[in-house]
C-alpha cells in the first residue's frame, strides 16, 4: 500500500480520497489552483501545492505541474478523482514515466473507451449490444447528413470524446441537423479538445443505467452492482439510486455479464463504470438494453454503490493500483437495502438551470455522515465545500451530494426527502426545493422512471414555492422585528420602536416575491389588543406573535410564527441589507423588501438591452448591428460552467448595439447587446 497519495482534483471527491486516505493512514498532497487557496480539499489534505492560475487549463489541466508537484512532495501515486485528467492517457503515461503510479487503467483502455465511436467498434467485437447508429471516422457534414437520413430521425448527436451529458444534441428534423450538429461540435471542442461525433437512433421510453466493474491487474473482473440514473435534466444526472426499481432479474444479470465482457475486451483495471440505455414499454416496463459508454474512472454516484455493498471503492482502487488482487469474488459481493442519491448544484431550475455563482452565505446540513457508511441516521453527505465559501464561474457548479440508504426503496426516498427538507443553503440559487418536488413526485414514488420524466413534469417541478404568501411575508417581518429587539439597550434614545404618546401608526412592508409584489401592515395593539398582521391571503389582520431559536449563523434567524392561531417553524436567511431567504417544510422563497423602488436583479431582459444571466464567455454571435429580429431568435451564445447557454430575443426588433465580440468574458449582469422594439423603431420613423 502507498504512503503518500497526491490527489490531482478539488471539491467534493478530493475531500472524499482524502477521507479514505485519512482511514488508511494514507498521507494526502492537494493540488490548488489560485482561485481555491482557502478550499475545503486544500483543509483536507496533509500538504497542498499551487498549480497556478484560476482557469483550468492553466491549473488542473496542467499535467505536468501536478507530476512536478507530486516529485517533489514524494508522493508515490496519483488519484485524479473524475473530472479534469482522470479520463486523459497522455497524463497517466506523464506519471508512468516519471516513476508514479496512476491510480487507474491503463492508458490503453482510456483511450480505447474514451473515443465513443472506437468504443461501439470494440464492443461490437466483443458480442454486447449497441443501439442502431453511425459510429464511422468519416466526419464530414454530408456523410452525417447521409447517415442521419439512413437512421432516420429522432436521432442523437453525440460527442465521441464526451461525457456528463456536454456535447449531445436530440434532433426531431433534418432541418435541425446542421445547427446541431454545429452546435454539438463547438461544446465538445471547447470540452474535450475533440470535435468527432457520432449518431444513435434516439431510444423511445429510455432508462439511463449502469454497471460498476473492477478488475486487478491478476486477470479478475467482476461487477458490484447496477444504479438507475435515469433522473437527469439537460442530459445530465441528478438523482441517482441503486438497484434499479423494477429491474428484471435476468437482465440485471445479463448487464453485469455484459459489463464484465467490456471491461475485459479492452484489458480494463482498476474501477470502470459501463452505462447502458434500457428501452422500456410506455407503461416502463424494460424490454432491451444496449451499450452507450464506458466511463473509465470512479463515478459522481459510487456511493450509492458503497451504501448498498458495504464498500469503500477508493480504497479497492488503492488496493488494486498498488498490485492487490481483488478482496473479494463475484459470489461474495453482497448487496442489502436501497439508497438513493439527490445532486445539489448551485444552479437556477426555472431558469433553466443557468449555474448560480456567489457565497454561501447559509449551509445548513441534516444529520448525517461524511464520506462513510450513512449510520444510525441513514444519510451521507459528500461535499467540498463550507458555510462562506465561494461558488466561482470556474468550476462545476456542485456544492454537495445527498445520499439516503433504507432496507426499503420507499423508506430511502422518505429519508431522502426528509433530509433535504432540512438542507438551507443561501446566497446562491439551488435546485434543493426542485429535487424535494421530485421526490415527492408519484411516478418516482412508484420507481416508474425513464429520462423524460424531469421533462414531462417540469410544470409543477418548477412552479413558484408552495410556501403561502403570507406565511413567508409573516416570516421577514418576524425576522425584522427579532433584530430590532435584540438591537434594543436599556438606552431609551436607541429605541427602533419611536417614541409615541398614543398607539403606533401601522407599519408597511412592500416585498418583491416570487409571486409578484407582495404588501402587508403590522398593525400595533390598542389597549388588551394583540398584535396583528394584514398580509396577502389574509382577510382580515390576524393575531401575530414570534419567537425565535438561535442558530449558528449570524445572519439567521429560526422563527415559530403564530398567525391567526395557525403555528409554523420557519429559517429566514438575511442576504445583504434588503434580501431575505425563508426555508419551511423543503420550500425556499426569496423576498426583497422594498426601501425604495428597488430594480431586479441584473440578469432580467427588459428595456430593450439583454444582460449576461451569469459569467461566461461569449463563443457565437447570431446578429449584427442593424438586422431586424423575431421574438424567441438566437442572439448569441453564452459558455459558463462548461455549457453552451443559448440567448434569444425577448421580443421583436431591430439590433441597435452588439456590444462584445466572440471570445469576450463577461460578468453577470453586463449589458451585451441593445434592441429597439418594432413598435418604438416604427414611431421614430
Amino acid at each position: 500500500m502507498f504512503n503518500k497519495i497526491l490527489i490531482a482534483n478539488r471539491g467534493e471527491i478530493a475531500c472524499r480520497v482524502a477521507a479514505t486516505c485519512r482511514r488508511l493512514g494514507i498521507q494526502t498532497v492537494a493540488v490548488y489552483s489560485e482561485a481555491d487557496g482557502q478550499a475545503a480539499h486544500v483543509a483536507a489534505c496533509d500538504e497542498a501545492v499551487c498549480i497556478g492560475a484560476a482557469e483550468a487549463t492553466a491549473s488542473y489541466l496542467r499535467g505536468e505541474r501536478i507530476v512536478q508537484a507530486a516529485l517533489q512532495t514524494g508522493a508515490q501515486a496519483i488519484h485524479p478523482g473524475y473530472g479534469f485528467l482522470s479520463e486523459n492517457p497522455d497524463f497517466a503515461r506523464q506519471c508512468a514515466q516519471a516513476g508514479l503510479v496512476f491510480i487507474g487503467p491503463p492508458p490503453e483502455a482510456m483511450q480505447a473507451m474514451g473515443l465513443k465511436a472506437e468504443s461501439k467498434r470494440l464492443m461490437q467485437a466483443a458480442g454486447v449490444p449497441l443501439v442502431p447508429g453511425y459510429h464511422g471516422a468519416e466526419q464530414d457534414d454530408a456523410r452525417l447528413a447521409a447517415e442521419a437520413e439512413r437512421i432516420g430521425y429522432p436521432l442523437l448527436i453525440k460527442a465521441s470524446a464526451g461525457g456528463g451529458g456536454k456535447g449531445m444534441r436530440e434532433v426531431h428534423a433534418a432541418a435541425d441537423f446542421a445547427a446541431a450538429l454545429a452546435s454539438c461540435r463547438r461544446e465538445a471542442r471547447s470540452s474535450f479538445g475533440n470535435d468527432a461525433v457520432l449518431l444513435e437512433r434516439l431510444v423511445r421510453h429510455p432508462r439511463h443505467i449502469e454497471i460498476q466493474v473492477f478488475a486487478d491487474m491478476h486477470g479478475h473482473c467482476l461487477w458490484l452492482a447496477e444504479r438507475d440514473c435515469s433522473m437527469q435534466r439537460r442530459h445530465q444526472k441528478v438523482v441517482e439510486e441503486a438497484p434499479a426499481p423494477g429491474l428484471p432479474q435476468a437482465m440485471r444479470e445479463a448487464m453485469g455479464a455484459a459489463a464484465v465482457a467490456a471491461a475485459q475486451a479492452v484489458g480494463y483495471v482498476g474501477a470502470g463504470t459501463v452505462e447502458f440505455i434500457v428501452e422500456c414499454t410506455e407503461s416502463g416496463v424494460p424490454q432491451n438494453f444496449y451499450f452507450m459508454e464506458m466511463n473509465t474512472r470512479l463515478q459522481v454516484e459510487h456511493p450509492v454503490t458503497e451504501s448498498i455493498t458495504g464498500l469503500d471503492l477508493v480504497e479497492w482502487q488503492f488496493r488494486v493500483a498498488a498490485g492487490e488482487v481483488l478482496p473479494l469474488t463475484q459470489n461474495e459481493i453482497e448487496r442489502t437495502g436501497h439508497a438513493i442519491e439527490a445532486r445539489i448544484y448551485a444552479e437556477h431550475p426555472e431558469a433553466g438551470f443557468l449555474p448560480s455563482t456567489g457565497v454561501l452565505e447559509r449551509l445548513a446540513l441534516p444529520l448525517h455522515t461524511a464520506f462513510g457508511a450513512a449510520g444510525e441516521s441513514g444519510i451521507r453527505i459528500d461535499s467540498g465545500v463550507r458555510e462562506g465559501d465561494a461558488i466561482t464561474p470556474y468550476y462545476d457548479p456542485m456544492i454537495a451530494k445527498l445520499i439516503a440508504w433504507a432496507p426499503t426503496r420507499e423508506q430511502a426516498r422518505l429519508r431522502l426527502r426528509q433530509a433535504l427538507a432540512a438542507t438551507h443553503i443561501a446566497g446562491v440559487q439551488t435546485n434543493v426545493q426542485f429535487l424535494h418536488r421530485l421526490l415527492r413526485l408519484q411516478a418516482f414514488a412508484a420507481g416508474v422512471v425513464d429520462t423524460g420524466l424531469i421533462h414531462r413534469h417540469q410544470g409543477a417541478l418548477l412552479a413558484p414555492p408552495a410556501i403561502a404568501p403570507h406565511l413567508a411575508c409573516a416570516a421577514v417581518v418576524g425576522a425584522l422585528l427579532e433584530d430590532e429587539r435584540q438591537a434594543q439597550t436599556d438606552d431609551p434614545w436607541s429605541a427602533c420602536d419611536g417614541f409615541s404618546n398614543g398607539v403606533l401608526p401601522p407599519r408597511a412592508f412592500v416585498f418583491d416575491s416570487p409571486w409578484g409584489e407582495q404588501r402587508c401592515a403590522l398593525l400595533y395593539p390598542q389597549a388588551a389588543q394583540p398584535l396583528r398582521l394584514q398580509a396577502p391571503g389574509l382577510d382580515a389582520p390576524q393575531p401575530f406573535a414570534c419567537s425565535a431559536y438561535a442558530t449558528p449563523a449570524a445572519n439567521a434567524r429560526t422563527l415559530v410564527l403564530t398567525l391567526g392561531g395557525q403555528r409554523a417553524q420557519v429559517e429566514v436567511v438575511r442576504l445583504g441589507a434588503a434580501g431575505f431567504a425563508v426555508f419551511a417544510a423543503g420550500e425556499q422563497a426569496l423576498l426583497q423588501l422594498r426601501t425604495a423602488d428597488l430594480g431586479s436583479a441584473a440578469a432580467v431582459q427588459s428595456g430593450g438591452r439583454l444582460t449576461a444571466p451569469m459569467p461566461g464567455k461569449i463563443i457565437a454571435l447570431h446578429v449584427q448591428p442593424g438586422e431586424t429580429v423575431q421574438a424567441g431568435a438566437p442572439l448569441l451564445v453564452l459558455e459558463a460552467m462548461k455549457m453552451e447557454h443559448t440567448l434569444s430575443a425577448p421580443s421583436a426588433g431591430q439590433v441597435s448595439a452588439v456590444l462584445h465580440a466572440v471570445g469576450d468574458q463577461v460578468s453577470e449582469g453586463a449589458e451585451l447587446l441593445r434592441l429597439t422594439a418594432l413598435q418604438e423603431q416604427e414611431a421614430q420613423t
